[in-house]
């Protein structure tokens, strides 16, 4: 925080004139900022006694006035030397989100150029085709069943041979419908998931 300005001619001048006015820790100070010249740096609190001794005169130079042209002194401030060993972890911390966030965003992307057909690329491309065998192959399975237990349960109701068939290939063909609308509910259903 500020708390010197650097003096200029006037200030100086002025301080020079009212020097007796001052306190005689402040005059001893502004003492050795006469004896620096233009330039010197003259701290607030001469600034202020010098400002209300001027007032106690009813002095025609105002503060301002004798501020002019000078400028706050702001000193350098020195920062810490860092600790390597944190900046070695810091370098640490850093590379390893990198790679995390490397590894996130690389995830789901294959090379063409490495691919060279291993079992477990294959049985990727397998899986969704045995699914649709089994589905096939379940349809057919449950239509048949159907049909033959129709066909065995309906000889206790009909006599007849023909009868029974189409008693069967009716419950059949039910059985079928009802299992296709289920079939193209799931199917409708994982397709909505992609």
């Amino acid at each position: 925080m500020a708390s010197e300005c650097r003096a200029t001619e006037p200030l100086l001048r002025s301080l020079k004139e009212e020097k007796g006015g001052l306190s005689e820790g402040t005059r001893s100070r502004a003492e050795e900022i006469l004896s620096q010249g233009p330039g010197a740096l003259v701290p607030f609190s001469v600034l202020r006694e010098l400002h209300a001794v001027l007032r106690e005169k009813g002095s025609a130079v105002y503060l301002h006035e004798l501020l002019e042209g000078s400028e706050i002194y702001l000193p350098v401030v020195e920062l810490p030397e860092r600790n390597p060993e944190l900046v070695a972890r810091l370098e640490k911390i850093k590379a390893k989100l990198a790679n995390e966030e490397y590894k996130r965003i690389t995830k789901n992307v294959t090379s063409q150029a490495g691919r060279q057909g291993t079992l477990a690329d294959l049985g990727k491309d397998i899986r969704p085709l045995k699914k649709i065998i089994v589905t096939v192959f379940n349809f057919f399975v449950t239509v048949a069943t159907a049909f033959a237990c129709t066909y065995i349960g309906s000889q206790y109701v009909f006599a007849e041979s023909a009868a029974r068939i189409l008693s069967s290939v009716i419950v059949a063909s039910v059985v079928g419908l009802a299992e296709l609308y289920v079939l193209v509910r799931t199917m409708e259903g994982e397709l909505g998931e992609l």
